[in-house]
């Protein structure tokens, strides 16, 4: 689809739309684009909402983007129902039709949940964390089920505010993100911090039915608290899409360009890019998204000559006092190296390898350019000299 005045349609309010707007003004598409949100906000950032947002150090208004570029129209409440892509058509769950010449698909993803009752917590949107800051304003104590850095984030946000935290997970806690040696290292400073961790390999069954009062593992142990969380992933928001073909459970696959079809692109956490035997898969991350998200303008606008998006995985958590930035990605069997400082000190830049060759790199508490941590990972290549 080359630019002019053809009408460009965002379904979502992300920060993979957002950044989508920008791109496609950027690559000349001087033409209409509408962006419909089902959410009553303007666009905001996520990962402010289970540290900041929910410890109260930073207010609600903090979290909204800036302006979308001139020529943006933002419809907010505008809940895509349906997709015709035979006559190029959105279905808002109002019943109007919105046409477009081009579409990009920015609809995210939703927390998993763990079961259907309406009293299960989760931190996904504004008002979930909104919700949640307001309930630990008065509890005592809190189940987190997921330890993942999620799950992690919120109990390090819950135990600043003086809560009693345990956190439940079927793995070892941190290690599929952050790999045994540096999982070890945060996972201590939580309980440094007097926070219980707990494994079950079996899972766990919630407790309660209009507000969850606790929960039961397959060992048959119960852990009660004023207030439980689930944060066990996410899925993506594609069932508006049913019937198109265009979607399956594990999100919207894209090719190297972040096409669906020549009119249609997605990006965020509910693209899936091919991964090998496995199949797509999805990676869903901020950084990710806005990467995905420039990629994908860049081939509606222009087609085979758009760049091939090559992923740069990104992603930082804050927790326990531990700010911990990674570039790459930690697999399974990497060995880690500890390039500068002390992991012990919480003062470290970090090198993961597999089979001598470099994957990931990371830093503990330190101020290093992303783009050097790229290098350290093999994920840019190394500037020329």
């Amino acid at each position: 689809m080359r630019s002019g005045r053809r009408e460009i349609v965002v379904v979502g309010g992300s920060v993979a739309a957002t950044t989508a707007c920008d791109a496609l003004r950027q690559e000349g598409h001087d033409g209409p684009i509408t962006v419909l949100s089902e959410e009553a906000y303007a666009p905001y950032v996520r990962p402010p909402l289970s540290k900041a947002v929910l410890k109260g150090t930073e207010g609600a208004e903090s979290v909204f983007m800036s302006a979308l570029p001139a020529g943006v129209t933002l419809r907010t409440g505008a809940r895509a129902a349906s997709l015709d892509t035979a006559r190029r058509r959105v279905l808002l769950a109002d019943g109007e039709e919105v046409p477009y010449d081009g579409l990009v698909l920015a609809t995210g993803a939703r927390a998993r949940r763990l079961g259907t009752s309406l009293g299960e917590r989760v931190v996904r949107d504004l008002d979930d964390a909104l919700a949640l800051r307001d309930r630990l304003a008065t509890a005592r104590s809190a189940v987190i089920v997921g330890g993942g850095f999620l799950g992690m984030e919120i109990a390090s946000s819950a135990r600043s505010l003086g809560v009693e935290v345990t956190v439940v997970d079927r793995d070892p806690h941190l290690v599929r993100q952050f790999g045994r040696d540096l999982a070890a290292r945060m996972a201590a400073a939580a309980t440094a911090e007097g926070v219980r961790l707990v494994r079950d390999e079996d899972g766990v069954e919630l407790l309660g039915d209009r507000e969850i009062t606790g929960v039961r593992t397959g060992s048959g142990a119960v852990h009660e608290a004023d207030v439980v969380i689930t944060a066990v992933g996410c899925r993506p928001n594609v069932e508006w899409l049913d019937g198109t073909g265009l979607a399956t459970p594990a999100g919207v696959t894209v090719d190297s360009r972040c096409r669906v079809r020549p009119d249609i692109v997605a990006a965020g956490d509910l693209a899936a890019r091919p991964h090998g035997p496995a199949g797509p898969r999805r990676t869903p991350h901020w950084a990710n998204a806005l990467d995905q998200a420039r990629s994908a303008a860049a081939a509606l606008v222009r087609g085979d000559e758009a760049p091939v998006h090559r992923p740069r995985p990104f992603f930082w958590t804050e927790q326990w006092g531990l700010d911990i930035k990674i570039a790459g990605e930690i697999r399974p069997g990497t060995e880690l190296s500890v390039l500068d400082g002390s992991l012990r000190d919480a003062d470290a830049l970090l090198q993961w390898t597999l089979d001598g060759r470099p994957v990931a790199a990371g830093t503990v508490n330190r101020r290093v350019p992303v783009g050097r941590l790229h290098r350290l990972a093999a994920t840019e290549p190394v500037p020329a000299a």
